[in-house]
């Protein structure tokens, strides 16, 4: 009952000393951010600002009853009414009933996405995204949204371009003719209310304060700027989106995007917080949580939502302790929609602007793709290749995105295919460490090498680990016996078996034995299975590369052992001991 019903294991803790207090404080400052928050991102989708409104009423309480997280946050956020928005734009001009419609069918798809993976287990498909990715698509598509709002901040009329780029240069051209004095300094004084209250103290309320402030400012003075207007009364109808059945693939590629991107926010701060709570999470579970926000959110007039990484931390740091904190949040939107919308007439469209950019540069991180690229330049090749796809692609955001994770997945399947093939040499300290030259650090009169191969042998990398051999030998025309020291060989299967069978024959026709060492369970089982094991020799493998070469020298001539390259006392090895078969 409890994997049906998530919430039966904390309703009955509402009932301890301190947690329905603690859970109502977390719950009204949780609102306090996520109504200002919710009209603006409602704007950012292309909505009118109920929407967000309706999108903070239900999705919140759904999500928790039904979630594994006890504090994440759910409701609108600002990447996925940016993809929202960038989705639906293709099927139907903003602005219209029409958009609006396919925007809470979008809603219902990501939903029904999001409960079938929950309940097919495939939580891990989140996985697909790389840190690279990531980082990239997040710090463009925060430009994107700053971008999109400067024509709010500055009044200028909005205007269209072929692409998104020439769309910002069509809106930054119009700046300096068409500026609009009077939002400008809403802009400025909203911009300048929220930093000075964050500063003052970053407990406070400060984005509803603003908000207050400057709906109270634009109503003394007649502001001359854009207002949001009348929002309607109450709470949203029940119904069933009117759609076509033909336009939901053109909203399939979006409602992914959505799917997955949301699931990655949302387990980020997740993660976090049952770190710290030391609460157990389940990501399918929170996929079908998420999933049922917006399945039923979309039923009552809610766009796609997400978990919030901002809310959910003020939530944890409020006190949050179950899930009930999240249904005050619901209760608090409602009674905001029964009773005050009427006090949002005079909300300037500048301060809403404002409270986007102030929210979205959070995402902005320059210093994690920087660091992607000291790691590794492929990486952040990767990286930076995301970002610059996100700019020139926009809006088509799930192109750029399905581009990002297509070009790791190669970049990753090309590093199994080509995985680091090291030789061992014996150190001054009497070790046996990679030699940092590849076939290099082989000497010509070498009749024993050790050589590391470093991945899977599987049917993508065999081809490469055959020509790792082939190499070595070509580079030792003296070399009698190779030791493959097989820890890190993880996997194998079917081919890359019938290529080490192989290169075992191939090696015996040119006088040249193949030995292994400390090798895995994993990979012995699959020699085992094929009978390859006994083709290859129980008496070929050994625990410890010194196993072998104290073997191995006796099969040579005594002389040889006193001149190897790789003789020397070994701390942890050597000693006066028989050879220890592996098998």
């Amino acid at each position: 009952m409890h994997r049906i019903f998530p919430f039966l294991r904390w309703l009955p803790e509402l009932g301890q000393a301190g947690v329905l207090r603690s859970d109502l404080i977390a719950g009204i400052t949780v609102a306090l951010v996520l109504v200002p928050q919710a009209l603006a991102y409602a704007e950012l989708a292309g909505l009118p600002p109920v929407y967000g409104l309706y999108a903070a009423f239900l999705p919140p309480a759904v999500a928790a009853l039904f979630g594994s997280s006890r504090q994440l946050a759910t409701g609108p956020v600002a990447m996925a009414s940016l993809i929202s928005a960038t989705t639906v734009h293709f099927v139907a001009p903003q602005g219209g009933e029409i958009f609006i419609a396919y925007s809470l069918v979008l809603a219902l798809l990501v939903g029904l996405i999001r409960i079938g993976l929950g309940v097919l287990r495939l939580g891990v498909l989140v996985n697909l995204f790389s840190n690279p990715v990531v980082v990239g698509f997040t710090n463009a598509a925060a430009l994107i949204i700053v971008s999109s709002q400067v024509h709010k901040i500055f009044g200028v009329e909005p205007r269209q371009g072929e692409s998104y780029l020439g769309t910002v240069f069509q809106v930054v051209s119009s700046v300096p003719s068409g500026i609009h004095w009077a939002t400008l300094g809403m802009a400025v004084l909203a911009g300048g209310i929220i930093f000075a209250l964050r500063w003052i103290n970053p407990q406070l309320p400060f984005v509803m304060l603003t908000m207050a402030f400057t709906t109270l400012v634009s109503w003394l003075i007649g502001f001359s700027g854009e207002v949001v207007g009348a929002v309607p009364r109450g709470l949203p109808p029940i119904s069933l989106p009117d759609m076509d059945l033909e336009v939901l693939p053109r909203l399939l590629p979006g409602a992914l995007t959505l799917t997955l991107i949301g699931l990655m926010e949302s387990m980020a701060i997740a993660k976090t917080i049952a770190t710290r709570t030391r609460q157990r999470l389940d990501i399918n579970r929170e996929l079908v949580g998420q999933g049922m926000a917006n399945l039923v959110g979309g039923f009552f007039q809610s766009y796609a939502v997400s978990g919030s990484f901002s809310r959910s931390a003020v939530n944890y740091q409020s006190g949050a302790r179950t899930g009930f904190a999240s249904v005050v949040t619901s209760l608090v939107v409602a009674a905001i929609l029964l009773w005050f919308t009427p006090l949002l007439f005079y909300l300037p469209q500048a301060t809403l602007a404002v409270i986007i950019v102030a929210a979205i540069f959070s995402l902005i991180q320059i210093r994690p793709l920087l660091n992607t690229w000291r790691v590794n330049i492929s990486d952040g090749i990767i990286g930076v290749g995301t970002f610059v796809v996100t700019i020139v692609l926009a809006p088509s955001l799930h192109l750029a995105i399905a581009l990002g994770v297509g070009s790791s997945l190669v970049l990753n399947l090309y590093r199994t295919m080509r995985p680091k093939v090291v030789f061992l040499t014996r150190q001054l300290d009497g070790t046996l460490r990679d030699s940092g030259g590849g076939g290099s650090g082989i000497r010509p009169d070498q009749q024993i090498a050790i050589m590391r191969f470093d991945g899977q042998l599987y049917f993508g990398a065999s081809s490469y680990f055959e020509d790792s051999v082939l190499e070595t030998i070509a580079s030792a025309p003296e070399l009698k016996y190779l030791i493959l020291e097989a820890e890190g060989i993880n996997q194998i299967d079917a081919s890359g078996q019938e290529t080490l069978r192989s290169v075992v024959e191939r090696l015996r026709e040119i006088g040249i034995d193949l030995y292994f060492t400390r090798a895995k369970r994993q990979f012995t089982d699959v020699l085992e299975r094929s009978g390859a094991m006994e083709y290859v020799g129980r008496d070929h493998f050994f625990r410890w590369n010194q196993h072998a070469l104290e073997y191995l020298w006796a099969r040579l001539e005594p002389e040889y052992k006193a001149r190897c390259p790789l003789n020397a006392p070994h701390p942890r090895e050597s000693g006066a001991m028989d050879a220890e078969y592996y098998i």
